[in-house]
């Protein structure tokens, strides 16, 4: 009798569950199948033995984090360890995700399983968990399902290892559908220009240079030798512009309307504008592999480079594959193909467009391409895992691939590959203290313009405050000058050095034009004393 208990991955928490003990846990499957969506029939099978609640929102997220990678978290360590029976052996635990089964069996010991049974039982659980947990209310599950639900979702846009990868995708995939599309315009502007002047078709191939042409001759009634140096700047050579030129003259063409002309000029213009997007997207296209993917970049090219991730999904996942799949890569459905019929298998998919298989013999190409599918995977190994991506191993390994094609055509022996991975080995440590010492350089250049504007804003603070201080001053000194005099007379002292008492103005005058009444009398009594 083995006892089977079940583990529940939940929003709110991790629960256990225990189901009844049989002698077989095949002979569980009807059962639970039968009672699945009858919840006293279900609960009657299993039980609920223990749940653990995650105690935040960033605590449930870190333990999802860890489920998803096969990490056992210490939460979900402590919370087996506490409520698994302590014999091993005769104890079975059921989890939905095989690889964090794997983490439990490796670490804890105990026996996993996974589907069958088990995921009928989680089925049941995830229906039933908020009747068989007290407390939770669907509301309340189905909430804290959807919160968990969107940091996950976020946390996992926001640290994507591949989101440099990603744009490099987008961009291949943007520049192949540009080739498509300014491919079919270009043919139906040299259909519809060709009714007017069907001759030019024949003189200029180009699609980009006969859209420009177009819309530069418009009629080509009105075409004369005032417009040929313009003809000579689009086609680049003298000869061409002056058989267009003779060509209008006797053109088999029919005659064109003003409002076509102007129909045929905008439609050229949009093709024109698109075809120098093209030239700037490939130009990103080409930076972004050079940072990215630098090895790869200087061994096969940008494009093709390029192409191989995207195909692949990932440099990680480019970086992962063996030669022999980097070889067909891109040519599946000729290889199952080939399988099938029991016929010749391809001998290479995406990399046939380096330039490599194209001047090989015949005779040679198989050959060829699976060198360079070896050097390939090499040179992406290096980009995904390398500190510092230096494009020194690329051109070391496109070398190799010279040599072995001229080994191929004349016999001269190529050097050998350890040779030439210690040559690349001392550049590339060379090269990698050059740009450590670069980023140090711009680092300290940062830093101080970072302190430069730190001084310059407290200085600015420091004169705004000056200002400050000294516009509240002039705001001071621009009081009416009467208050002034008024105060001076009001704190102005006696002769005793006793200040006055204040007075109304009359009072004070009157004040100061009666002299007090006992000089008076001292005056009389002297004029007085004088007769007698």
């Amino acid at each position: 009798m083995v006892l089977l208990h079940v583990l529940f991955e939940h929003a709110a928490g991790y629960a256990l569950l225990v189901v009844r003990e049989v002698e077989e846990i095949s002979l569980l499957l009807p059962q639970v199948e039968e009672s699945i969506l009858n919840f006293g029939k279900f609960h009657s099978i299993v039980r609920l033995l223990a749940f653990f609640p995650f105690k935040s929102a960033q605590s449930a997220l870190e333990n999802v984090n860890a489920i998803s990678e096969g990490i056992l978290h210490e939460d979900l360590r402590l919370f087996l360890e506490t409520n698994l029976p302590a014999k091993k052996k005769k104890t079975l635990l059921g989890v939905s995700d095989t690889k964090i089964g794997a983490a439990i069996q490796e670490e804890l010991g105990y026996q996993c399983q996974t589907g069958g049974v088990v995921a009928e039982i989680t089925r049941g659980i995830r229906l039933h968990f908020h009747t068989l947990v007290k407390g939770l209310t669907a509301q309340s599950a189905s909430k804290a399902q959807l919160g968990l639900g969107h940091s996950y979702s976020r946390a996992k846009v926001k640290f994507n290892v591949n989101r440099v990868d990603n744009m490099i995708i987008q961009s291949i995939s943007l520049l192949d559908q540009l080739d498509k599309d300014i491919n079919t315009f270009s043919m139906r502007v040299r259909e519809w220009y060709g009714y007017h002047f069907p001759e030019l078709i024949k003189i200029v191939s180009d699609n980009y240079t006969y859209c420009r042409l177009a819309k530069c001759i418009a009629n080509r009634r009105e075409l004369s030798e005032e417009r040929l140096e313009a003809l000579e700047e689009i086609v680049m050579d003298s000869a061409k512009a002056q058989a267009i030129l003779d060509a209008s003259r006797s053109s088999m063409g029919m005659d064109i309307s003003p409002i076509d002309l102007i129909n045929i000029e905008s439609f050229s213009s949009r093709v024109i504008s698109l075809s120098e997007y093209r030239k700037g997207l490939q130009e990103y296209l080409r930076s972004k592999m050079g940072q990215v993917a630098p090895s790869l970049s200087a061994l096969i090219g940008e494009v093709v480079g390029a192409r191989l991730i995207s195909h692949a999904g990932s440099l990680t996942n480019l970086a992962k594959y063996p030669a022999s799949t980097v070889q067909i890569l891109g040519a599946e459905k000729a290889l199952f193909r080939a399988l099938k019929t029991r016929g010749n298998t391809p001998k290479y998919g995406l990399i046939f467009h380096s330039t490599f298989i194209g001047r090989a013999a015949t005779r040679n190409k198989g050959r060829i391409s699976r060198y360079l599918a070896n050097k390939c995977t090499i040179a992406s190994r290096i980009d995904c895992f390398s500190d510092v991506p230096t494009s020194v191993f690329g051109d070391k390994l496109r070398e190799q691939v010279e040599e072995r094609l001229a080994f191929y055509e004349t016999g001269e022996p190529p050097r050998k590959n350890l040779d030439v991975m210690k040559e690349a080995m001392v550049e590339a440590t060379e090269v990698a203290a050059e740009i450590k010492k670069k980023e140090k350089k711009k680092r300290k250049r940062e830093k101080k313009r970072l302190e430069a504007l730190a001084v310059a804003a407290a200085a600015e603070e420091a004169e705004n405050s000056v200002l400050e201080t000294t516009m509240e001053a002039e705001e001071n000194d621009t009081e009416p000058k009467k208050k002034k005099k008024r105060k001076h007379q009001e704190t102005s002292l006696d002769e005793n050095g006793l200040a006055e008492e204040l007075l109304p103005k009359k009072q004070k005058k009157l004040a100061q034009e009666e002299p007090p009444q006992s000089d008076k009398k001292k005056k009389k009594k002297k004029k007085v004393q004088e007769e007698d």
